[in-house]
């Protein structure tokens, strides 16, 4: 690596508190805040909105689309159509 080009890279503490959830990384990002941490040191601690502890796919609470329940929907909404283009029989619609 070229000397006096890269940005420092080091200790941070990324913190969630949505989760009341943090961890110790090394890192570049900068932050004026500081946390004590568990160690009994200061480190820069940067407060983000979303992490492994809180994102809905992680925790398991992530919604799952039931697309075949979607598509009945939309067929007993919009009606179905044969091969050759008119709507079924019984499609109480008709053509518009």
């Amino acid at each position: 690596m070229k000397p006096g080009i890269h940005p420092a890279y080091g200790p941070v503490v990324f913190r969630d508190r949505a989760a009341d959830f943090a961890f110790l990384t090394r890192s570049t990002a900068t932050s004026d805040r500081t946390v004590e941490w568990e160690d009994g040191n200061t480190y820069p601690v940067i407060d983000v909105e979303i992490s492994s502890a809180s994102h809905p796919f992680y925790t398991g609470t992530a919604r799952v689309l039931d697309t075949a329940g979607r598509v009945e929907r939309f067929e007993r909404r919009y009606g179905t159509r044969t091969p050759g283009g008119r709507r079924a029989a019984g499609d109480e619609r008709g053509d518009r």
